[in-house]
């Protein structure tokens, strides 16, 4: 007597179970992503009605701390930078630039002397400056 087994192992594999695992990933990371805020500093902008096209690369934070004591950051660091090193930092990060713009966001109290001293920045190297504020 001849038995046969017929017990083959069935090569294809579903896939359908790694497809919504792909998907529940996908998802995961947009949801995430869309939380990651990318300036560390809280500042209260001014309020404005003009919107600008321009795109800025880097950006430079004026920070008031009260008692006149103000605070640069480039770029959204909590890491404050003197001010007499901005202009460096500014001319090192926007050498690669065709046309070199950076943006300003600084707190409603900052004195505009403070602001204007960093847009002087700008002139002196010719770049072009965004003075960034909240929609009213």
């Amino acid at each position: 007597m001849a038995l046969k087994r017929i017990t083959k192992a069935d090569p294809n594999m579903s896939m359908s179970s790694m497809t919504d695992i792909v998907f529940l990933l996908l998802i995961f990371f947009l949801v995430t992503s869309t939380l990651v805020n990318p300036n560390a500093l809280k500042l209260l902008l001014p309020k404005s009605t003009g919107q600008v096209g321009a795109k800025a690369t880097v950006t430079v934070s004026i920070k008031d701390w009260g008692d006149e004591q103000y605070t640069y950051h480039i770029n959204g660091s909590e890491v404050p930078v003197p001010f007499g090193e901005v202009e460096d930092e500014l001319v090192e990060l926007l050498q690669t630039e065709e046309e070199p713009t950076f943006s300003i966001h600084s707190d409603e109290s900052v004195p505009i002397k403070e602001i204007v001293q960093v847009m002087n920045i700008a002139k002196r190297n010719h770049y072009k400056v965004i003075l960034a504020t909240q929609p009213e």
